[in-house]
């Protein structure tokens, strides 16, 4: 089976498009960051690759108010200076445990 060869070519130039244009939302979303007053706000799905705990961890921090936490439009939010303060304090508390 022989394909002509300007079907092979329009083809191929459909999916180079495509691929463009998945390439162009993926770079879009990585852009997307959201903040408040100029301050980085972090994610469940970002804290959870950042700090190698789970969803459940981080409810349990929110529920013993070790870590604040923002509601906007029912997703969590974190504010990266909470998340170092919160950081900071419990590394502190492993030392001292040492």
């Amino acid at each position: 089976m022989f394909i002509d060869k300007n079907d092979f070519e329009a083809w191929m130039k459909r999916l180079w498009d495509r691929l463009e244009s998945l390439e162009n939302k993926l770079t879009d979303k990585k852009k997307e960051r959201h903040t408040i007053g100029g301050e980085l706000l972090l994610d469940n799905q970002d804290l959870c690759l950042m700090l190698n705990v789970s969803k459940r961890t981080l409810q349990r921090y929110r529920s013993l108010e070790l870590l604040p936490f923002r509601r906007i439009s029912q997703k969590t939010y974190y504010l990266e200076s909470d998340v170092q303060k919160f950081i900071r304090d419990n590394l502190k508390k492993i030392k001292d445990n040492d």
